[in-house]
């Protein structure tokens, strides 16, 4: 498989990304080979050919990530790059809301722990974090509530993220669980929220750019951490340097970046993003591009079953004689993945994979297989996770929801046979 040859030319005037083509000899002259099994392609899509994006983006201590956007910086990061078993810090992704900090002090920095849930307030540097407080180091999928969401129609507003705002790094730190109850919380505890350093895009003193939190059986668990190493090293500044919240399974906005302060709340907390419409969907289906009351809305909490093929890099070729390795990741919020499949007939029929276990939980797992390929022409490759539940990704496209969260679609990549 040569993974720098890519032979689709993705600039055709005749397609969008999600423009539909119908007629397959019309597709086939611009994809330049035979749509084999093309009869099967559900209606409205375009080719995964197309549907891709390349271009590079330079932000310091990443590599190959692609910009959404600038104010605030948001960037995502290519399937392919996505290869490795655990994610290096260079390709995970950087998603955020405010300003980013300019040169935090690790020496100078504290953490507060207070609320109307707490028992007391406290203040913790970070050398007393490390030093008081046994060390944890944990692989945890960080997805933000958002990925996928260039796929919904009608377009849902936010950064249109395709697949990259994904990652499963191993993060050390110490249990949030302990520290809070070297804090002490109350019987009416119900929920924490964070505050960061980040600040707001509008520069307006004391307003936050973000100010999130999860349900206080969340925090307790033991896979719920305070960080501050990212696979042994100080974690990046895009990442939260010098100290950030993980909580892996959810969306990543719960995770909070540049910890400053923790509340433990009697509430569900009220913090900036945590109401309207922010990191909520529907509590009921509702058809596309229907108008949602924000009473109507629920906070989103457990990322929804998915898969990642990360190898080969879509859009390139591959001879017909010999066997293709394929292979990605797969990763569910509270649950753990029972099996992938992948399919080269647009889901007619489905071949199952070699799956890992999760090292621990909350950690993705990898997948690995072999396909051939009864003859030469253009082929999509479609990976598809059940969990341990039974439920398995869909096809297309979830429900649809106003800010186009959790789209969980099949993964699919797009290879031409000769």
């Amino acid at each position: 498989m040569d993974a720098d040859k890519h032979v689709f030319d993705r600039t055709s005037d005749s397609l969008t990304r999600r423009g539909f083509l119908s007629g397959l000899k019309t597709l086939s002259v611009l994809l330049g080979a035979e749509v084999v099994y093309g009869q099967f392609m559900p209606a409205g899509l375009i080719p995964a050919a197309f549907a891709q994006s390349d271009a590079p983006f330079k932000i310091e201590g990443k590599e190959g990530l692609i910009v959404l956007n600038d104010r605030p910086v948001n960037a995502e990061t290519p399937a392919h790059l996505l290869d490795d078993e655990v994610t290096p810090a260079k390709h995970f992704f950087v998603r955020n809301n405010g300003i980013v900090p300019k040169a935090p002090n690790a020496k100078t920095w504290t953490l507060t722990i207070e609320g109307e849930s707490a028992k007391q307030s406290r203040t913790f540097s970070l050398d007393e974090l490390k030093a008081q407080f046994t060390h944890y180091t944990y692989q945890l999928t960080l997805e933000c509530g958002g990925n996928g969401r260039a796929e919904f129609s009608p377009a849902a507003t936010g950064n249109q993220w395709t697949t990259g705002a994904v990652g499963c790094p191993r993060w050390t730190g110490v249990r949030l669980k302990d520290v809070l109850a070297a804090v002490g919380i109350k019987d009416d505890a119900v929920y924490i929220g964070y505050y960061g350093d980040d600040q707001h895009l509008s520069r307006t003193p004391g307003k936050a750019a973000i100010s999130r939190g999860v349900p206080i059986s969340k925090a307790l668990e033991d896979e719920s951490l305070i960080a501050w190493e990212m696979n042994g090293e100080p974690l990046p500044l895009m990442n939260g340097y010098p100290l950030r919240l993980v909580f892996g399974g959810w969306p990543a906005s719960t995770s909070g970046k540049w910890l400053k302060k923790i509340v433990v709340r009697n509430q569900v907390h009220d913090g900036a993003k945590m109401l309207g419409k922010a990191y909520r969907v529907p509590c009921e289906p509702v058809a596309p591009g229907a108008k949602v009351a924000d009473e109507d809305m629920c906070i989103i909490e457990a990322m929804p079953i998915k898969s990642l093929i990360t190898y080969p890099q879509s859009g390139g070729t591959h001879k017909r004689s010999e066997e293709l390795s394929v292979r990605g990741h797969a990763w569910c919020g509270e649950s753990a993945v029972d099996k992938v499949l992948v399919s080269i007939d647009f889901g007619q029929t489905w071949q199952e994979t070699t799956l890992t276990q999760p090292v621990n939980k909350h950690a993705w797992q990898h997948f690995r297989t072999a396909l051939n390929f009864p003859q030469n022409g253009y082929y999509e490759v479609w990976a598809r996770a059940v969990d341990k539940q039974g439920k398995s990704q869909p096809m297309v496209l979830p429900g649809w929801n106003p800010k186009g969260y959790l789209n969980n679609a099949c993964h699919r990549i797009a290879l031409k046979v000769v």
